[in-house]
């Protein structure tokens, strides 16, 4: 491929609006433009990368028994209410309701309900399973702030696949193949990733894994070890239990008068006490009414932890009124000494000494609260985010980082065949809800993690497996008829060879073309110009290196070959 015949509107400026590096380089290498906020065109040599990692998707995914099809972006939103996600996927679910037809209909951001009413449509009997079937499809979310550039937008790639089966075993077995045809995929694009166990949020299931690739450009948290035994991310994350605070002699229970003063920060400073000595009482409205939830101080409430520990519930935050009928007193001042109602303690709690906490009485604070003493904990889970004072449940130091998703798996159970009536016979005639997987992969989050994980102060330097163009010809001198021979003779060459080839033919400044070869990020670069030509060489060198070698024009192919097989 030629430049001169091929589209690459690269730029010197960066980007007002891109903050992150991956976002800068795709606007500036030419890969995408920006629509409208979170939509972008991929530009030529964005999209032949991300069909690059289309192809090593769809290549794994075949090998691990998954069959492709193909579900449309508009649902009918009956299929959502049956499983009731409208109310859970919120704001970001896109309705479509300007003209009568659409008024019914919502832009899919995943497809667990089409895929559900489609298989319950045909499957009927256990012989016709296990079955996997996966897409490579556009989504759609109403995110509030798109931002990051392909980090988070409202419209997305992303390949989906879901899984059928007749008993757990069955289940598990596929989820494994799965989760070692992700590791594949992220291997054979180069990523340096990290597998995590994760929550499964609004997908729902009992399990699941996220895969990472660590950069200070992710709005995500993995948590592991130093050794290397424990990860997860950061919702999922749990932690060694907390010892005993002290020994310290029990104190009195007192009540202090904090007029006006509800925040954990206010009471912290009016009674010289550290946060992490104050307990949280957070106050939730539940379809079995209200729960209450303990935390200390210096922690937050993991609710997705809560909701688990209390059986699943919906969790919302307690009005104003529901805080008062529960505490007695306005909001700020709630405790645990004396509630009639559930309450979960986080462990941290439970082994507090002499702790401050609101006292259930508008303006008032207690302290020399202890549990077991001034209120008991017969529920108590894991219900909080992890710190980085935290050590892992093996008991190994915590390290905290920030990385972007790129892939989820998770074990959904039968959380959707159960909402929607989708049943198969079993040997005995039986009817039984089919038991379902799910594994997802965000091709746009691909591109922008290697560019994340892979670049300079140059631009882009792409693994060779998802880079546009394999090798890049610069013919430094356009106007020298025997400089423009020799660079697309090697050029036709290495195309015969099976080789993805650019050529830089523009009439342009060596300095000029040696930057937007840098920006673009082509793995391979060959350079020819009189002065080799004259010796009967090209210069050969690795995107990154800093010196070139001189390469008779014969060996080219083979030095070429040689390195495209090498790990960069």
């Amino acid at each position: 491929m030629l430049w001169t015949k091929f589209f690459i509107p690269t730029s010197k400026e960066v980007p007002a609006d891109a903050t992150v590096p991956s976002h800068q380089l795709m606007i500036r290498a030419g890969l995408i433009r920006q629509v409208a906020a979170g939509a972008y065109t991929y530009l030529p040599l964005g999209y032949r990368t991300l069909r690059k990692i289309e192809q090593i998707i769809r290549e794994e995914m075949n090998a691990a028994g998954g069959v492709e099809l193909h579900m449309p972006a508009m649902h009918p939103v009956e299929l959502w209410e049956e499983t009731g996600r409208v109310e859970a996927m919120g704001d970001t679910l896109v309705r479509l309701a300007d003209k009568p037809f659409r008024r019914g209909t919502v832009l899919g951001p995943t497809h667990e309900e089409v895929i559900t009413d489609t298989v319950r449509a045909y499957i009927n009997s256990y012989k016709q399973l296990p079955l996997t079937l996966y897409q490579i499809q556009t989504k759609f979310r109403d995110e509030a702030r798109p931002k990051s550039g392909v980090l988070r937008t409202r419209e997305f790639h992303m390949k989906d696949a879901y899984s059928f089966h007749a008993d757990k075993p069955s289940l598990d077995a596929a989820y494994e193949r799965m989760y070692q045809a992700y590791c594949r995929i992220f291997e054979r694009c180069g990523l340096p990733y990290v597998a995590v166990e994760a929550e499964s949020g609004p997908i729902g299931g009992d399990a699941s894994h996220e895969f990472m690739v660590v950069t200070d450009a992710g709005e995500d948290y993995l948590v592991r070890s130093a050794e290397g035994t424990y990860a997860a991310n950061l919702e999922r994350a749990t932690t060694a239990p907390l010892p005993t605070e002290d020994t310290a002699e029990l104190e009195e229970l007192g009540e202090v008068h904090t007029p006006g003063i509800c925040t954990i920060e206010e009471v912290s400073r009016f009674l010289k006490c550290k946060p992490e000595n104050m307990v949280k009482t957070l106050i939730y409205e539940t379809e079995d009414g209200p729960l209450v939830a303990l935390v200390r101080g210096d922690h937050e409430a993991n609710e997705m932890k809560l909701a688990r520990a209390a059986g699943g519930v919906q969790l919302n935050m307690a009005s104003p009124a529901t805080i008062q009928k529960v505490t007695g007193a306005d909001v700020g001042f709630a405790g645990p000494v004396g509630l009639e109602v559930r309450v979960i303690a986080d462990q941290a709690v439970t082994v507090m000494r002499n702790a401050v906490t609101g006292a259930n009485k508008t303006d008032y604070h207690l302290t020399g609260v202890n549990p077991g003493r001034d209120f008991e904990t017969t529920e108590v889970a894991d219900i909080r985010y992890a710190v980085e004072s935290d050590r892992s449940p093996a008991g190994e130091p915590l390290i905290f980082e920030k990385c972007i998703e790129v892939g989820h798996v998770f074990k959904l159970g039968t959380k959707y065949s159960d909402a929607m009536r989708a049943t198969f016979l079993d040997q005995n005639g039986s009817a039984r809800p089919l038991i379902m997987g799910c594994y997802g992969i965000g091709l746009n989050r691909i591109m922008a993690a290697a560019i994340e994980a892979f670049h300079d102060d140059d631009g882009i330097r792409w693994p060779i497996s998802m880079a546009p163009f394999a090798v890049e010809i610069v013919a430094l001198d356009a106007r020298d008829e025997a400089v423009q021979k020799a660079a697309r003779d090697l050029h036709d060459q290495l195309e015969s060879a099976g080789l993805e080839v650019l050529l830089d033919d523009r009439d342009a400044r060596p300095g000029f073309k040696f930057k937007d070869a840098d920006l673009i990020g082509i793995p391979l670069r060959v350079v020819i110009g009189k002065r080799g030509l004259a010796e009967g060489a090209a210069e050969v060198k690795r995107r990154g290196e800093k010196d070139a070698r001189k390469i008779p024009l014969p060996d080219v192919l083979a030095e070429i070959r040689s390195l495209a097989q090498e790990p960069a």
